[in-house]
């Protein structure tokens, strides 16, 4: 069984016992956060569900395991001949998230 769900501006493909890093959450170490937006389940039989735009009374739940921050990424503009050079860094902040279960809303299938 697998699902997609939208977060953070991007597509997520999981199953249960995935490690996903999603954009930062306001949550802290060790909470359960659920993302109602699931774009379509595929069940163990290969039937697949999908939603216009997402499935109604379906959700994904897991639990943050990790706030961190990625490997910094350098940003260098320049201008040929002109002198200009400019050289910047970003750290993208991001939450690693343990998926739990999938599935109705009231936890209707989890995974072991």
């Amino acid at each position: 069984m697998y699902a997609v769900f939208a977060s953070g501006g991007k597509q997520h493909r999981v199953e249960i016992g995935t490690l996903l890093d999603v954009e930062k959450l306001d949550a802290a170490v060790g909470d359960t956060v659920t993302f109602p937006s699931v774009l379509a389940v595929v069940d163990d039989d290969g039937q697949l569900q999908a939603g216009s735009p997402y499935l109604e009374n379906t959700s994904v739940a897991g639990e943050v395991i990790q706030q961190a921050r990625a490997k910094k990424m350098i940003v260098f503009k320049s201008k040929r001949r002109k002198g200009y050079k400019r050289k910047l860094g970003h750290r993208q902040s991001f939450t690693r998230v343990k998926i739990t279960a999938i599935g109705a809303e009231e936890g209707e299938t989890n995974g072991t």
